[in-house]
């Protein structure tokens, strides 16, 4: 080997050397930080964020997100407004009050586009419709997403608290005065409610739509101020949520029950309630307005017959503007 063969190899094998090391000392690239705080305790609705995490599809696009469970929609929505939480999973159609009380928060992708809201009741009753409670007692929750229509609601059936009773509860005591029928209707959602009563009350929905009642159910709020400084971050978890969607809505809903269960190992849940939940929760995606749309993308015309809805019912005041509540920028 002549002197200029052995000088261009140690050249080159010092080259290595340097690059090598350059490599070694440049740190990998930091994973962004975002906190998603869901509406409860682990139910199917949150089977595309429990996806995605468990793929790792946050990790992959350079997000490092701590999905924490919640203490109810509204309690949620607090967190957000006060910046404790980046991004939240709740019931949109809680925004409108919020925003009249002061919260500056918005949505930013809207899953449950149909109204979810039902009253359950026995499988086997003869409870069809609003005014077949007359003479019936309904529980609920006082922070409910029902809260604001339930006047509303019993007017459609031409009653009201002098003519039903409606009960409200501690969320914790909910289903057991139900189940115990303590109640002859429980107020909630069909997607998360039907499934788990399936065990020890069969029951059916009676849906709120079905008189009148127009509602956004589950989605994603942010405040104003981080929908304006983390565009970026933003607009990966909702990309990434909609690909979870479309993967569970396309035949892989026992992948989300995996996810969901290995997520939350202590939490004791039973899969073929969360199944149901996921299927369900798919059915209310869309409305004759967003169907072909994509996941995630709300509809003018939907917020605005909300509204118009909560206006009638006296939960927010009249001159509001749509656009206040919701946004589709972060939606492709």
């Amino acid at each position: 080997m002549d002197r200029m063969t052995r000088w261009t190899r140690g050249m080159c094998a010092a080259a290595f050397g340097v690059a090598a090391l350059a490599a070694a000392a440049v740190p990998a690239l930091a994973q962004e930080k975002l906190t998603v705080r869901l509406d409860f305790s682990p139910w199917g609705v949150h089977a595309a964020m429990h996806l995605a995490k468990q793929k790792g599809w946050f990790k992959d696009a350079g997000l490092d997100v701590d999905v924490q469970d919640g203490r109810g929609s509204g309690n949620t929505l607090q967190l957000v407004n006060a910046g404790q939480v980046d991004v939240g999973q709740i019931q949109l159609g809680l925004l409108p009050q919020a925003r009249e009380n002061g919260a500056q928060v918005k949505g930013i992708a809207g899953w449950g586009r149909r109204t979810d809201l039902a009253v359950l009741v026995d499988k086997d009753s003869p409870i069809s419709k609003v005014s077949d409670f007359a003479g019936k007692t309904l529980v609920v929750f006082a922070a409910s997403p029902w809260a604001p229509y339930i006047d509303y609601w019993l007017k459609q059936g031409g009653l009201d608290r002098t003519k039903t009773t409606i009960t409200f509860v501690d969320p914790a005591a909910l289903w057991g005065t139900y189940t115990a029928k303590r109640a002859d209707g429980l107020m909630s959602t069909e997607p998360s409610a039907v499934p788990v009563a399936a065990a020890t009350r069969p029951s059916k929905a009676i849906l709120a739509e079905d008189a009148g009642v127009v509602y956004p159910s589950y989605g994603l709020v942010a405040t104003e101020k981080t929908i304006e400084t983390r565009k970026a971050a933003l607009a990966k978890l909702v990309e990434i949520q909609a690909k979870a969607w479309a993967y569970l809505r396309d035949g892989k809903i026992e992948e989300g029950v995996d996810a969901i269960v290995k997520q939350r190992p202590d939490a004791k849940l039973d899969r073929t309630a969360l199944a149901e939940q996921i299927r369900l929760t798919i059915a209310f995606f869309d409305t004759p307005a967003t169907k072909g749309k994509p996941i995630g993308w709300m509809a003018e015309t939907d917020w605005t017959a909300a509204l118009k809805g909560l206006e009638a019912a006296g939960a927010v005041k009249p001159g509001w503007s749509v656009a206040n509540y919701y946004t589709n920028d972060f939606v492709k």
